[in-house]
């Protein structure tokens, strides 16, 4: 995090989500060269991620598949229609006045 801010910067996002992976890959038993075979993602770029949080999106998507994680990806970006809803709730017409 940044010193003058409580909100994580990209760069603590990609340490943290290669410590998750690294963890998340011991925890399933899978050797590096185990997954980089399984997935299709090189040794070195597994490596890479893995020390650095460094990876293409493709091949993030492709490690996330085989440890049973691509769903946590289907909500990236996804618009939030329920603000509409809770502003309905607080309108005036909604609260009878």
């Amino acid at each position: 995090m940044n010193k003058y801010s409580l909100s994580k910067t990209p760069q603590d996002l990609l340490t943290l989500t290669a410590d998750r992976h690294r963890r998340l890959r011991k925890k399933k038993k899978f050797t590096q060269k185990a997954l980089a075979e399984r997935s299709g993602v090189s040794l070195g770029s597994l490596k890479r991620f893995e020390q650095n949080g460094q990876i293409s999106f493709e091949n993030l998507l492709k490690l996330a598949q085989i440890l049973g994680q691509l769903d946590a990806f289907e909500h990236l970006f996804s618009i939030n229609d329920q603000t509409k809803e809770v502003e309905q709730l607080f309108s005036k017409k909604a609260r009878g006045l």
